[in-house]
C-alpha cells in the first residue's frame, strides 16, 4: 500500500515535544512556530528581540489559541550570546527538534564581522549554529533531530572552501551561498556521525524554495506593511508556504537522518514538501569533516556526538 502523501495542512499531532526554533519571531521562521504550535507543540521562540518574540508569541496566540510559547535571548553572531542561550535552553529541560532557521538573508555590500571577528554571515548563519547545536545537543532526546534550514542559493554558489568566510574576496551573494553550503555541510555530517555511532536522533535539512512577502499573509504585529520589494517570480507562494518544508522536516517521524526536503514545484521554488537532492559539494564528506574541525576551532566548542 502506497504511503498518503504528506498534508502540510494536517500535521500530525505534535502534543507532548518540546521544538526550539531560532529566529522564530518573524519572516519564515514565525510561520515554523505557528504551524507547529497549531499541532500542538511546545515552541521555544531563540532570538535576539524579547519584544519581537512577544509581539510573535502574542500573534500566534490569537491565531491559534491557546499555545505553549516561551523565548531564550540568542544573538548568533556573538558566541558569548551563544553559550548564554544555550545554557537557558538547556535549564529548560529536555527538547526534541532544534530547528536552526535564523541568519541573514541580506547580505550588506561591504564586508562585516561577528563580534569575534569571523565574516558575518557564515559566522552568524553557520558558525553561531554549529555552536548552538553542540552545546545544546545532549539535552535533545531520543528519536529527536536537528533541522537545518538550507537554500537553493548553495546550487547556484560553486562552493570555495578555502575562502568560506570570505578572506580573499568578498561579494554578498557569495557569502550568502556559502553559508547556506556551510549548513548544507553541518547538516550532513551531523548524520554521518550520527549514524557511525548508531545514535537514534537524526539531522535534517530543508529549503523553503522562494517564498514571497507578496503572497504572505497578514499578521498583525508580524508583517503590517506590505513589502515594497518587487517579486521577481510570478509564483503565489507566501512565507507560510515557505516553512511547509521546515515543518515536514521536523515533524515526518517516518523522515530518516540525512533526508532533504524542499518544494515539488516550479524548478523547486514553490509547491508541497518533497525529499529533494542536495548540491553535490556541500554534501561532500570530505568537505564536512574539515568544515565540523574548523568550526570547533573557530568557536572554541567541541561538539561530541
Amino acid at each position: 500500500m502506497t504511503a498518503a502523501p504528506w498534508n502540510p495542512l494536517s500535521l500530525p499531532s505534535q502534543k507532548g515535544r518540546t521544538i526550539v526554533v531560532t529566529g522564530g519571531n518573524a519572516g519564515i521562521g514565525y510561520f515554523i512556530v505557528e504551524q507547529l504550535a497549531q499541532a500542538g507543540a511546545r515552541v521555544i521562540i531563540a532570538s535576539r528581540s524579547e519584544q519581537k518574540a512577544r509581539a510573535a508569541m502574542d500573534a500566534v496566540t490569537q491565531r491559534v489559541g491557546a499555545v505553549d510559547l516561551d523565548f531564550v535571548p540568542l544573538d548568533l553572531s556573538s558566541l558569548d550570546s551563544v553559550r548564554e542561550g544555550a545554557a537557558r535552553v538547556n535549564a529548560l529541560g529536555g527538547f526534541d527538534v532544534l530547528i536552526n532557521n535564523a541568519g541573514i538573508t541580506g547580505p550588506g555590500k561591504e564586508r562585516q564581522t561577528t563580534a569575534e571577528g569571523h565574516e558575518l554571515v557564515v559566522g552568524t548563519n553557520f558558525l553561531g549554529h554549529f555552536a548552538l547545536t553542540a552545546l545544546v545537543f545532549p539535552g535533545i532526546r531520543p528519536g529527536g533531530r536537528v533541522v537545518g534550514l538550507g537554500s537553493l542559493s548553495a546550487g547556484s554558489t560553486e562552493l570555495e572552501a578555502d575562502d568560506l568566510y570570505s578572506e580573499r574576496e568578498y561579494k554578498p551573494s557569495r557569502a550568502y551561498g556559502f553559508s547556506k553550503h556551510a549548513v548544507h555541510g553541518l547538516a550532513f555530517e551531523l548524520d554521518r556521525r550520527l549514524r557511525a555511532a548508531g545514535d537514534s536522533r537524526a539531522s535534517l535539512l530543508a529549503h523553503p524554495g522562494w517564498a514571497s512577502d507578496k503572497f504572505t499573509p497578514r499578521v498583525p504585529g508580524i508583517n503590517d506593511r506590505p513589502s515594497r520589494i518587487p517579486n521577481p517570480l510570478p509564483m503565489p507562494q507566501g512565507k507560510d508556504r515557505g516553512a511547509w518544508p521546515i515543518v515536514r522536516a521536523a515533524t515526518d517521524l517516518a523522515a530518516a537522518s540525512g533526508t532533504f526536503f524542499g518544494p515539488d514545484g516550479m524548478g523547486a521554488l514553490a509547491g508541497n514538501p518533497v525529499v529533494v537532492t542536495p548540491p553535490e559539494s556541500s554534501a561532500d564528506s570530505a568537505f564536512g569533516a574539515v568544515l565540523w574541525d574548523d568550526a570547533e576551532r573557530r568557536s572554541g566548542v567541541t561538539f561530541r556526538v
